[in-house]
C-alpha cells in the first residue's frame, strides 16, 4: 500500500515466502530503465518505458521472476556479474532479490513482453479487429445454415446473446488493475478484482483488453446477423441462391 514519507511517495513490499525482502520502494511511477520492442519489425523498432512500479509487479506473485528472467525480459546483455548489477540496482530501489531465487509461473511467450509492449499488441489487435473483422460475410454464412422455421427462435437467441455478452464487456471495462506507474481506485468487490488482477499480472495488461476487442468483433457479428433476419433475410439455401443469381 502506498505511504507517505518526506514527501515522496513510496509503496511498501511485504514479505513473501519467494523471498523478495521488505523495503520501500520508491515511487512506482518512476522509469527504471527502457527497452526496445520485441515485436517491432526492422527500423521502426518502438522503445518501452518500464516504471519501478513495474518491476516491482515482475517480482511478486503470481510471476516472481528471478534475476536472470527479469535480465531477459529489461534486455540486459549477458554478462559475467549481470545478475549482480541487476541485484545492487534493485537494492537502490528497495527490492531485495536473493540469488538462485526460483520463478512461480510457467513461462510463456508473453513473459518476454513489457506491459507498454503488451498493452501495444492489445490495441492493434483491437484496432485490427474493428476493422478487418469480416462481421458481415460470418454473419451471412451462418445464417444461410438455418431453416427458415428456426429464424425466429435463431433471433430470440441472438438477441439474448447479445445482452450476455455486453454485460460481461461491461464486466471487463470495470477493471482497474495496475499498469505503468498507476494503480486506478477499484470499482469492483475485491473477489472480483483480485482475480481480474492475477490475469492483468500474467498477461501484463494484454488480457482484458484482448478479450474486449474479440468479444467486440462477435457483437458486430450478433449485430450483423440481428439485421439480416429482422430485414427477413437468410435461413436455406434457397436465399443464397437468389442472392448469388442477384450478384452475377
Amino acid at each position: 500500500m502506498p505511504h507517505k514519507l518526506n514527501g515522496s511517495s513510496l509503496s511498501v513490499l511485504s514479505m513473501g515466502k519467494d523471498g523478495l525482502g521488505v523495503g520501500l520502494v520508491s515511487n512506482p511511477a518512476e522509469v527504471f530503465c527502457s527497452v526496445p520492442g520485441r515485436l517491432s519489425l526492422l527500423s521502426s523498432t518502438s522503445k518501452y518505458k518500464v516504471t519501478v512500479g513495474e518491476v516491482q509487479r515482475r517480482l511478486s506473485p503470481p510471476e516472481c521472476l528471478n534475476a536472470s528472467l527479469l535480465g531477459g525480459v529489461l534486455r540486459r546483455a549477458k554478462s559475467k556479474n549481470g545478475g549482480r548489477c541487476l541485484r545492487e540496482r534493485l537494492e537502490k530501489i528497495g527490492l531485495n532479490l536473493p540469488a538462485g531465487r526460483r520463478k512461480a509461473a510457467n513461462v510463456t511467450l508473453l513473459t518476454s513482453l513489457v506491459e507498454g509492449e503488451a498493452v501495444h499488441l492489445a490495441r492493434d489487435f483491437g484496432y485490427v479487429c474493428e476493422t478487418e473483422f469480416p462481421a458481415r460475410a460470418t454473419a451471412e454464412y451462418l445464417c444461410r445454415q438455418s431453416e427458415p422455421e428456426q429464424l425466429p427462435t435463431r433471433r430470440s437467441m441472438l438477441l439474448a446473446t447479445k445482452e450476455v455478452c455486453k454485460e460481461f464487456v461491461d464486466l471487463m471495462s470495470q477493471d482497474r488493475s495496475p499498469l505503468g506507474g498507476s494503480r486506478p481506485n477499484p470499482c469492483l468487490e475485491p473477489g472480483v478484482q483480485g482475480s481480474l488482477t492475477h490475469f492483468s499480472l500474467l498477461t501484463h495488461g494484454f488480457g482484458a483488453p484482448a478479450i474486449c476487442a474479440a468479444l467486440s468483433a462477435f457483437q458486430s457479428y450478433l449485430m450483423e446477423a440481428i439485421k439480416m433476419l429482422e430485414k427477413g433475410e437468410g435461413g436455406g439455401k434457397s436465399h443464397h441462391d437468389k442472392e448469388m443469381k442477384h450478384r452475377k
